[in-house]
């Protein structure tokens, strides 16, 4: 997290304390280095290396996703799509790019405790599940007229359980 802030913030902010006395500067230097270590062992404690995968069974290393785990395990698309060919984008920056704000969500919604049993699909992952939708189903779905329609077709209307039976 550190990494990505920018040269100048840094530059600024050294500025702000090279006056300073040894001390104040060994224990900013100290809180830095406790809360980039408490986030890097609360990352790998919480199994976040295993997020950058793509395997299935990183998806249930989180109790309130065992149901959905188990219901993608029974359906028909096991053999043809794990996780991220649905609920992430095929382009490996976009991907990565919404692993990443999925995963800072989920942890505020774990650590904060707001998360709803069962969990429910926000309108950012929705819309990411139906894109890819299309992605694999073009053939099917590009004969789809709706110009004329208010709203586009929503292939989770009417098949939200296909890629979870349960």
């Amino acid at each position: 997290m550190l990494l990505f802030i920018p040269l100048k913030v840094w530059a600024w902010l050294a500025s702000r304390f090279e006056n300073r006395p040894f001390w104040v500067r060994a224990t900013l230097v100290a809180m830095i280095g406790v809360i980039v270590g408490l986030g890097f062992f609360t990352f790998v404690y919480a199994g976040g290396f295993s997020y950058l995968s793509s395997d299935p069974e990183s998806c249930a290393n989180c109790h309130i996703m065992q149901d959905v785990y188990d219901g993608w395990n029974k359906s028909s698309h096991k053999a043809v799509a794990a996780c991220a060919d649905c609920h992430a984008p095929h382009d490996i920056v976009k991907k990565y790019a919404v692993k990443g704000i999925n995963g800072v969500n989920h942890t505020l919604a774990f650590t904060f405790n707001t998360t709803h049993e069962p969990i429910q699909i926000t309108s950012f992952n929705r819309q990411i599940v139906q894109d890819q939708c299309v992605y694999c189903h073009k053939e099917l779905v590009q004969p789809i007229s709706y110009e004329s329609s208010e709203h586009p077709p929503d292939c989770l209307r009417c098949h939200a359980r296909v890629g979870h039976d349960y």
